[in-house]
């Protein structure tokens, strides 16, 4: 009966700790998804203004690709 009860206060424990890591990890997302949003927000307000290359390398196969956008009006909210 005690050692049910030991048991049962150690998987409580890890239950908080891995909340806590959740906690944390989706936090993290949070914040990298900000990030993301606010570099695609310049890179809008860029390309809006003149026009705009990027050259990315495909991590699977090694080929550059280029993308070229251009634009010649604001978007209206």
């Amino acid at each position: 009966m005690v050692q049910e009860s030991e048991r049962s206060v150690a998987e409580q424990q890890d239950q908080a700790l891995d909340m806590e890591r959740v906690k944390k990890r989706v936090d993290m997302l949070d914040r990298r998804l900000d990030n993301i949003d606010s570099m695609v927000t310049a890179v809008a307000e860029r390309v809006m203004k003149q026009p705009l290359t990027l050259s990315i390398i495909c991590p699977h196969c090694g080929r550059d690709i280029e993308i070229t956008i251009l634009g010649n009006e604001k978007p209206r909210r």
